[in-house]
C-alpha cells in the first residue's frame, strides 16, 4: 500500500499478550486470555498507540496463538479477542500465527514471517520501524527482520532475549523511547 513500490511507512510491531493485554501467568509461563471474559487491556495502552499514530506510525499486533494448533484454546476465541482489541484501539491490523512449533512455518516468532509479510502489505520501512515484546521470540523475530527493539520484561522464567535495543516495563514507556530515538524523525540516510 506504498506509493507504487515505494516502502515509505514506519511501524510499531507489537506481541498481543503481555503488551497488549495482560498475560496469564502460570509457574512463570505467560499464557493468553482464554476468552473475552479474560481479556483485560494493560495500563496506558489506549493513550500509548494513539500517540503512536498521531506521529505517523502504523500499529501491527504480530502474535503466535500456538494453543489453537495444540487444541487447548478454540480459534473462534482469538479472533473475538482480536476484534474487540481492533474496535477499542489504535491498531492497523492483528496479524497471526496460529501454527505450533512443530508445524515449523515462517510466520511463527522468532521467525520475522509475519513482520515481513505486513512490510509488504502494507509498504513498510523495516530499517524504520519498531518490535515491542515482553518475550525472546519478540526481540528475534524484530531484530532478523532488521527493526529495533524493545523488551518488556514481565519477569517470565525463560530465557531473557538477547540484543534488545531498550529494557522496560510496559508499552507506554517503551512509545516514550520510540518517540525519543527516532520516531518523531525521518529517517536518516
Amino acid at each position: 500500500m506504498g506509493v507504487g513500490n515505494e516502502v515509505t511507512r514506519r511501524a510499531a510491531f507489537l506481541d498481543r499478550d503481555g503488551v497488549i493485554n495482560r498475560a496469564i501467568v502460570r509457574d512463570g509461563q505467560p499464557h493468553p486470555p482464554a476468552d473475552l471474559k479474560g481479556l483485560e487491556l494493560l495500563p496506558g495502552v489506549p493513550a500509548a498507540l494513539s500517540r503512536l499514530r498521531e506521529v505517523g506510525f502504523l500499529s501491527i499486533v504480530v502474535t503466535n496463538q500456538p494453543d489453537v494448533a495444540r487444541g487447548v484454546s478454540l480459534r473462534k476465541d482469538v479472533e473475538a479477542i482480536n476484534e474487540k482489541l481492533r474496535s477499542e484501539l489504535a491498531l492497523d491490523a492483528i496479524l497471526v500465527c496460529w501454527h505450533d512449533d512443530a508445524q515449523a512455518c515462517d510466520c511463527r516468532k522468532p521467525k520475522p514471517g509475519l513482520l515481513l509479510q505486513a512490510a509488504r502489505d502494507y509498504g513498510i520501512d523495516l530499517s524504520a520501524s519498531y518490535m515491542v515484546g515482553d518475550r525472546w521470540r519478540d526481540i528475534e523475530a524484530g531484530r532478523s527482520a532488521g527493526c529495533r527493539t524493545v523488551w518488556i520484561n514481565r519477569g517470565y522464567k525463560e530465557r531473557a532475549p538477547q540484543g534488545a535495543d531498550y529494557e522496560t516495563d510496559g508499552l507506554p514507556d517503551a512509545v516514550d523511547w520510540i518517540l525519543e530515538n527516532g520516531g518523531l524523525h525521518e529517517r536518516r540516510s
